[in-house]
């Protein structure tokens, strides 16, 4: 029976064995059908493609770009109109008063003092008697030398009349000759010791010092005095090499003393070379002083009035120190555009500074010169408050501080909260400085 049952192909029957027979499994043929797992690829595979391609198909719609506006509105700043004038320029530099003349006295020769004609603080006139020496010895001196000088003489004359008669000699003529020349000199040399024998003031002035007593012994040279002449006074000043050209002899100077005193001099010498320490040269101003009222050695200031320059009056919290250490003044100008200048001082005053550097009228930044730099574009208000005056009398003014500048809405302040900046104000009540506070 099993000969004669059909024939299957090899590909298509399987060989069955019992489980229970040893012995080789017969090896069964791979099927050909797709498995559940390459239908599940395909799928996504397709369904992918079906996604791509509806792009091209059904193009979605472009969203609406949003434009960004970084535009930062303009700093509120306060400005206030300036206008040059004219302003004396003002040399000023400390000196100190001294006499126009000091000279010291000294004893001509040696000798006991035996009067006294003045005393120390006394004004003395040219020539008057100081002091006096023991003059007994010096008119002996005086009295011998004539007397020398007189015999001297009849000797020459006797010699000459015997030369004459032809009973002398020449040589005896020219002996007498010398002789009286000799005696000539003697005579002059004792006649100015009695002179010297009184210690006189060489000028009109004031006798500042006087160290000797009646009865001491004086020695020839040594310094027994001071004699100085107050008026009028001397005031010395330094002149630093940069003013030099504006400093020059003839003009006129105002000079006030420490002690409270002023008086109008005038400078009569600038020396022309400087001092190799300070690079400065010396220069003297005479002062008046009738009855030697201000004394010398004391200190003073002096004023030179040197030329006028066009400045302007500001206060001095207008000015402002650039990166690179320049003085500058920041000013508005007509695109609202901040305009940096550099300023020189011209003059300083308790209540303002004259500068110059500015053009003749400017639109000068008030409040609010710190949070704004050269080129920034700002929203300009007006200063309200009163300007400062030049020339006006220092005083101190207690009075209500000033209302906060009005900020425009668009105005912002210079710091946003992600500032690095605004570190500094964690932690702390102080509000945000607005622009233009200072």
């Amino acid at each position: 029976m099993a000969e004669s049952a059909p024939q299957n192909t090899a590909e298509n029957e399987t060989a069955v064995q019992d489980p229970a027979e040893d012995g080789p499994r017969p090896h069964k043929p791979a099927s050909t059908r797709p498995d559940r797992s390459t239908w599940i690829a395909a799928g996504l595979v397709l369904a992918l493609v079906l996604w791509m391609g509806s792009g091209l198909v059904f193009p979605a719609e472009e969203p609406e770009r949003v434009v960004r506006d970084d535009t930062v509105a303009p700093v509120a700043v306060s400005v206030r109109d300036s206008r040059a004038e004219p302003v004396e320029q003002i040399f000023i530099a400390e000196g100190q008063a001294l006499p126009v003349r000091d000279t010291v006295l000294r004893a001509e020769m040696s000798g006991e003092i035996v009067a006294l004609e003045a005393r120390r603080g006394d004004d003395v006139t040219e020539g008057s008697v100081i002091a006096r020496f023991d003059a007994e010895e010096r008119e002996a001196a005086r009295a011998q030398a004539q007397a020398e000088l007189e015999r001297a003489e009849r000797e020459l004359d006797q010699a000459e009349t015997l030369l004459d008669r032809g009973t002398g000699t020449l040589d005896r003529v020219v002996n007498a000759r010398t002789a009286r020349a000799a005696a000539q000199a003697s005579l002059v040399s004792a006649q100015r010791a009695e002179r010297h024998t009184a210690i006189r003031a060489s000028f009109d002035g004031r006798l500042d010092d006087l160290d000797i007593e009646v009865g001491e012994f004086v020695s020839a040279g040594e310094n027994v005095g001071r004699l100085i002449d107050l008026d009028p006074l001397r005031v010395e000043i330094r002149v630093p090499q940069q003013v030099l050209r504006g400093i020059r002899p003839g003009m006129p100077a105002q000079v006030r003393f420490i002690t409270g005193e002023t008086g109008e001099g005038e400078i009569r010498f600038v020396g022309a070379a400087a001092d190799p320490q300070t690079r400065t040269f010396p220069a003297e101003i005479a002062v008046a002083n009738p009855d030697s009222a201000i004394p010398a050695g004391i200190s003073a200031q002096v004023r030179i009035p040197t030329g006028e320059i066009m400045a302007h009056f500001l206060s001095p919290a207008t000015l402002a120190l650039a990166t690179d250490g320049r003085l500058v003044v920041k000013t508005v100008d007509d695109d609202d555009r901040v305009v940096e200048h550099e300023v020189s001082i011209v003059r300083a005053q308790s209540d303002g500074v004259h500068v110059s550097g500015l053009p003749e009228t400017a639109k000068v930044i008030t409040i609010g010169q710190g949070f704004v730099n050269d080129g920034d574009r700002v929203a300009p208000h007006p200063d309200e408050r009163e300007a400062p005056r030049p020339d006006e009398a220092a005083s101190v003014v207690m009075q209500e501080p000033d209302p906060a500048p009005e900020i425009d809405a668009e105005a912002i302040s210079p710091l946003t909260p992600d500032d690095p900046a605004m570190e500094m104000f964690e932690g702390d009540d102080a509000p945000i400085p607005a622009p233009g506070a200072q």
